[in-house]
């Protein structure tokens, strides 16, 4: 058995536990047939597609495979999410120059896992073997995930007014966004203008850094889906690339401001740390680095008590982080103070 057949013997159990009835057939043949439940009238498919961008880069110094995965699903997933999706399948595409057949079980049980705790099934992918495409050791990695919503409820931001909340979801750290500064300020590229040194077993919190750097990104899939038959959610953004800054605004009404409250939530340690070590400005870390806000929900006033109330007994770490402003002139549209 040659080691692309080892790898799919491999990954059957675990592509296996995320399968969904709708799913007519999976891993193996050269696609997979999924139908489209009958609890839709009018459904919507909404689709993304992602990668894990510079974190492999540590994810091959540290020798740790086993979380990539799930930052791959979480990417995409949590992006269909904010549009009131609910995933239905994934699909991952994995290239290397040769493949290691060890490494890339730990990366496809990490997708595997990434879908159980989306609700959606991972129905195929592709493990492409190119020589002299990729270095010793290194690989690549994209996806792709698919959902469906109900026409009707389809989530855009248009009715965002001011008097409205903004709520935030803990992040489980940087999640996939703002490693090539990070891997800046740790010093592990060769041409680094930094100069310190990293020790991946350094406590910070309480926790190897290492630990901290590579945890994965927060899937919300299932607390929000959940909320979202509770009561009515105006809006959501996925705090990926850009930062606070820059997605928040991506759900507002041009008439409208985010005004958040820098305060009102905990900032995890690792971004003390790297805002310290790479003297990064304050409006640099908001702009780049997600700070501990991973989702923001924007709900009505009336609505927020009992969301906040959802979400925490959901086992999700939801905080009141601002409000919802007229907007003055041509002013930016997500306020940190």
């Amino acid at each position: 058995m040659d080691a692309g057949d080892r790898l799919v013997e491999n990954i059957k159990p675990f592509a296996k536990r995320t399968m969904r009835p709708e799913v007519l057939t999976g891993i193996g043949g050269f696609g997979a047939l999924v139908e489209i439940s009958k609890k839709y009238r009018e459904p919507v498919l909404v689709s993304g597609t992602d990668g894990v961008g510079t974190k492999l880069k540590l994810a091959f110094e540290l020798n740790r495979h086993d979380t990539v995965g799930i930052d791959l699903v979480g990417m995409s997933v949590n992006d269909i999410l904010v549009q009131g999706a609910e995933p239905l399948f994934f699909l991952d595409y994995f290239a290397c120059g040769k493949l290691d057949v060890d490494a890339a079980t730990e990366v496809i049980k990490g997708i595997a896992f990434g879908c159980e705790q989306a609700g959606c099934a991972l129905i195929g992918g592709e493990t492409a073997e190119m020589p002299g495409m990729y270095p010793s050791g290194e690989y690549d990695l994209a996806g792709f995930a698919v959902g469906v919503v109900e026409k009707s409820k389809i989530i855009t931001g248009d009715h965002i007014k001011a008097g409205d909340v903004v709520i935030g979801l803990a992040s489980n750290g940087a999640h996939s966004n703002g490693y090539s500064l990070i891997r800046k300020i740790i010093g592990v590229i060769a041409n680094s203008s930094s100069t310190r040194s990293f020790d991946p077993d350094q406590k910070l919190d309480g926790r190897p850094l290492a630990d901290l750097i590579m945890a994965p990104t927060r899937i919300y899939v299932k607390p929000l889906l959940s909320l979202m038959q509770a009561l009515t959610v105006k809006g959501m953004a996925h705090i990926t690339g850009g930062g606070l800054l820059e997605n928040v605004p991506r759900v507002l009404p041009e008439n409208v401001v985010a005004q958040l409250d820098g305060k009102a939530w905990h900032t995890p340690a690792l971004f003390d740390w790297l805002q310290k070590m790479g003297n990064v400005a304050p409006q640099e870390m908001y702009r780049t680095f997600n700070c501990g806000i991973g989702m923001v929900v924007v709900v009505a006033k009336q609505d927020a008590d009992a969301a906040l109330k959802q979400l925490n007994a959901a086992g999700e770490t939801a905080t009141v982080i601002g409000v919802i402003r007229a907007r003055q002139g041509n002013e930016a549209q997500t306020q940190v103070a």
